[in-house]
């Protein structure tokens, strides 16, 4: 991805840049965030702690489980970013919010095993 990435909310009040590419980038078919999302998979980014930064207006945190919290837009909803102690010192963004999102490559599939039945995937992506 070019940096700065950055990218925004449904109504543009949370905004982000990050300023380091990414970890790495994957779709994720767990239920917890085909929930938080009402999509079929979610498509994240991970960013190392230290090289990103809310530019906006803050979002609103939701602990949705144990050791896990999603961060959104107050005003709109729209789903920003996931952090967990499972992965600490990165935070994962979604890639819809990127203002290119044409730059997003992902190179895997997370929790295949929850995969909804009615997903096809014929991209050629590792699956884990």
């Amino acid at each position: 991805m070019q940096l700065p990435i950055t990218g925004h909310c449904l109504c543009g009040d949370v905004t982000y840049r990050a300023d380091a590419q990414p970890l790495w980038q994957a779709h994720c078919h767990c239920e917890s965030c085909r929930r938080a999302t009402s999509a079929a998979f979610a498509s994240f980014f991970g960013i190392k702690d230290g090289f990103w930064a809310w530019t906006g207006k803050p979002p609103a945190t939701y602990a949705s489980s144990a050791g896990v919290w999603r961060d959104f837009c107050p005003r709109c909803g729209a789903q920003m970013s996931y952090r967990s102690t499972r992965f600490p010192g990165e935070i994962h963004f979604y890639a819809a919010t990127l203002d290119r999102p044409e730059s997003y490559t992902p190179t895997a599939h997370c929790h295949t095993d929850e995969q909804l039945p009615w997903v096809h995937l014929s991209d050629g992506l590792r699956r884990e």
